[in-house]
């Protein structure tokens, strides 16, 4: 139609035209998160017996998904249910409640004195990130400190909501264990009322806690400093099978009287990966702070995605509060714990049966879902490109990935790459005497 209409005005609109073409050139290609892009690999390559270390959700022992009898028994429950009938207010309530005192503990004063700000939330990241928007909303001067090293996708959420993020010393390289005094130093050294990001249990990536007693010395530390805790619990029952002994943690921190801020997610420790159930609760100092804090969260919660999906919800929550189910859903618990133990045993065993000249204690001494082998970028490409066994480029392990038909290859694939690299450092000895 423009060529009707005069030259003048024509031409302001093509000038006006070529400028919004121009809006989006500087978009650049993202980088892709290193978790996602082991997943495209392992997708990509057709070798029939590739083996995926990188995955960070259960597997049974023939690796594949895994639905536990007591989700298989919530979901006949809510089978007939009508969905219309049900008040999404009073299921997002029951269900914050069943996991904040799944948390703190039922007996907990700050569940029996309503003392908490609850909401769902999709999953750890969403809760995660529900949190990052609260802490810059109403800290809007704070920044996050998170440990060196954490799960990728925390860098992302923290920085989206414009919080700057800082590192403090979590992992020593060498010991393939807690650096527990540069942590501490960590912690005396930042500024009085940080943010921390702290693992409760079953560190991702690392697999390595600290013992109740260090956690007694961060609190105590924390407390002199002021600094404000935010767990990250999205393992709770996968570190020892226990559910209570795992969130020992927070209970440190509860009864040294910090007012806590928690992420939960149920799509690791009850195998609901793709419904994407979290809750995000803060500690409050009494009913009336709890209230506004409740109404400030919703708030950001309804702006960020409006109301949740509500059947993971009902799923989690009938399974929190039915005695039976959730005595069924703790034995299951238990039992994928177990067989995470029992590979990482086997694993090590393997790999000193082969004769290799390095110490693979870490193995069994790291706990939960992942355990940080100490290879190298390196060693893990050559895993990949002679043996297809892919994890992230860190070296992580998902140990859920690892089953008693694959052990044995996987054990022999890392004694031949690191191997490898020993006789190329043995030459190269030799050659300098």
């Amino acid at each position: 139609m423009w060529q009707y209409i005069n030259g003048g005005t024509s031409a302001r609109f093509l000038s006006s035209s070529a400028r919004a073409s121009k809006w989006w050139d500087h978009v650049r290609i993202a980088e892709k998160d290193p978790i996602v892009a082991v997943k495209e690999a392992f997708r990509a390559d057709p070798f029939p017996h590739k083996i995926n270390l990188g995955v960070g959700t259960y597997r049974d022992d023939e690796g594949k998904p895994f639905v536990l009898q007591s989700v298989r028994d919530a979901e006949a429950e809510i089978k007939g249910c009508k969905f219309e009938e049900l008040s999404s207010s009073a299921v997002s309530s029951k269900f914050v409640l069943e996991s904040v005192k799944l948390a703190y503990g039922n007996d907990s004063h700050v569940v029996k004195e309503g003392l908490f700000a609850g909401v769902p939330a999709l999953s750890g990241t969403g809760a995660c990130r529900l949190f990052a928007e609260f802490q810059r909303n109403f800290c809007p001067d704070s920044q996050i400190y998170l440990p060196n090293p954490t799960w990728s996708n925390h860098h992302n959420i923290w920085r989206q909501a414009g919080i700057p993020v800082k590192m403090f010393h979590y992992y020593h390289r060498d010991t393939k264990g807690l650096d527990f005094s540069a942590l501490m130093a960590d912690v005396k050294n930042a500024p009085d009322g940080s943010f921390f990001l702290l693992h409760p249990c079953a560190h991702n990536p690392t697999g390595v806690d600290p013992t109740e007693e260090q956690w007694r010395e961060i609190s105590y530390k924390f407390k002199a400093k002021n600094h404000f805790p935010f767990f990250d619990m999205a393992y709770q029952g996968f570190a020892s099978g226990d559910l209570n002994k795992d969130a020992r943690a927070l209970q440190i921190f509860l009864e040294d009287g910090h007012l806590i801020g928690c992420a939960q997610s149920f799509a690791k420790i009850m195998a609901l990966f793709e419904h994407k159930v979290g809750c995000l609760s803060v500690l409050c100092t009494d009913k009336e702070k709890s209230a506004a804090m409740k109404s400030q969260l919703e708030k950001i919660s309804l702006a960020m995605h409006s109301n949740l999906p509500m059947h993971g919800l009902l799923l989690v929550t009938m399974i929190l509060s039915d005695t039976d189910m959730k005595s069924l859903w703790r034995k299951e618990l238990k039992d994928m714990a177990n067989r995470i133990q029992t590979m990482r045993s086997t694993l090590r065993q393997s790999l000193e049966k082969l004769d290799s000249s390095l110490n693979w204690e870490h193995i069994t001494k790291q706990v939960g879902m992942f355990s940080l082998s100490g290879l190298s970028r390196d060693q893990v490409k050559q895993l990949e490109k002679d043996f297809h066994v892919y994890m992230t480029p860190d070296g992580r392990i998902s140990m859920a990935g690892v089953t008693r038909s694959n052990v044995k290859y996987v054990a022999n694939a890392i004694y031949q790459v690191t191997r490898m690299d020993e006789e190329v450092l043995c030459a190269g000895n030799s050659g300098n005497q």
